[in-house]
């Protein structure tokens, strides 16, 4: 293309035009900074200076001057939610859910925003009826996951399996092993009722449904053994005790006793010790050797419960093994002596593992920390199923 004069008229154009456009972006700016209330900026200041309440202040004056501010509203909300002032951020959802002029999105938003308000603060009625409104539409997941949890902090069991299989619907991660968890919680409370044919078939359906949701369940197993058990059918109830050995072998220290008791009731105790052996081989655990080594001083006596904590005590050191060991050579101690007890050092030690022992082990939950002196298969702090570990730990 040849160059031709007339070109160079267009780049001053250009230039002016730009200018022009900057002009006016500039005018555009600064009217709209002029807009902003001045209690915005000091809000921001008052942030940047780690000062919240200020902060807090300056932004409330900001949505009482212009109610139009809904994200700051909504904003405001959840910062008085998370610092625990729930009457402020009820208030605040709630003037903005009752305004007239307001979007289905953004009402929608506000409700949701107010129903975690009733639930953080306990109103669970009232939270539940809010998040039953929002059950349908962009909220319909997030609603049923609370209204599920509502309905796990209430107990209402069969509910929460409703629940739980609309959320698989909606396209949820599966909920299989908490479901089994809503089905064992329904047979444990039939199986405390009494021991009438109809509450054990009732608890037998329910822990049936369990292992359909999830056949790898260690407490529906557990609770069927515990049913065979109370009906008096103890190879039955063996028999379901020891799925735990394929379905989930963390959890035989907690089943061992059961083990034990139903095995002596039919005259098999030294099979009984025999298994716990092999599981002990097979999988270290401090808990399930101490179980074994009361079992083998009561059945044998203590010099073989002693050689059973000094060889676990050389393979896998641990303090309880340790507290197993020096409490069955004070007892064989006291035993071939003829004064009232053992050493005076010996007593010492042992008493003084034996207190540390006590001190230093408990259940631990692996998502938040909760530590506990008995198992729960639902963490009191944070809700989570079979988040604690069924061996105690030790720890200082």
């Amino acid at each position: 293309m040849e160059f031709e004069a007339w070109h160079l008229l267009v780049i001053p154009l250009f230039f002016g035009l730009g200018w022009i456009a900057a002009r006016v972006d500039i005018r555009h700016v600064m009217a709209e900074s002029r807009a902003v209330p001045r209690s915005y900026f000091k809000g921001l200041n008052y942030l940047l200076n780690e000062q919240p309440d200020k902060a807090i202040e300056a932004f409330l004056e900001v949505a009482r001057m212009d109610p139009d501010t809904l994200e700051l509203h909504f904003a405001l909300g959840a910062l008085f939610r998370r610092r625990g002032e729930l009457d402020r951020a009820i208030r605040i959802h709630q003037n903005v859910a009752d305004r007239a002029d307001l979007s289905q999105d953004h009402r929608m938003k506000a409700l949701y925003e107010l129903g975690e308000d009733f639930l953080k603060a306990g109103l669970l009625d009232r939270a539940e009826a809010v998040f039953r409104r929002l059950e349908t539409g962009v909220h319909a997941r997030d609603s049923l996951r609370n209204i599920l949890e509502i309905q796990v902090l209430t107990k209402d069991w069969r509910e929460a399996i409703v629940t739980a299989a609309r959320l698989e619907k909606l396209g949820c991660p599966a909920q299989n092993a908490d479901t089994a968890h809503y089905y064992c919680e329904l047979a444990l409370g039939e199986m405390l009722k009494g021991d009438d044919d109809k509450a054990r078939d009732k608890a037998r359906a329910d822990l049936e449904r369990a292992l359909q949701e999830n056949k790898r369940s260690a407490r529906a197993w557990m609770l069927l053994g515990d049913l065979e058990a109370k009906a008096g059918a103890d190879e039955a109830a063996i028999a379901a005790w020891r799925r735990l050995e394929e379905v989930n072998p963390a959890y035989l220290p907690i089943v061992a006793e059961r083990l034990t008791q139903a095995y002596g009731r039919c005259g098999k105790q030294d099979e009984a010790i025999a298994l716990l052996k092999a599981y002990l081989e097979r999988r270290p655990s401090p808990d399930l050797l101490h179980f074994l080594f009361q079992t083998v001083a009561q059945a044998r006596g203590w010099e073989g419960a002693r050689q059973l904590a000094a060889e676990e005590l050389k393979r896998h050191p641990s303090l309880r093994a340790l507290d197993d060991y020096l409490q069955a050579s004070n007892a064989l101690q006291q035993a071939e002596s003829d004064v009232e007890g053992p050493s005076l050092e010996g007593h010492l030690a042992q008493d003084l593992v034996h207190r540390q022992v006590s001190r230093s082990a408990y259940y631990l939950c692996g998502s938040c920390g909760f530590k506990a002196r008995q198992y729960f298969w639902q963490c009191p702090a944070c809700a989570r199923w079979e988040s604690i570990s069924p061996e105690r730990e030790e720890h200082d």
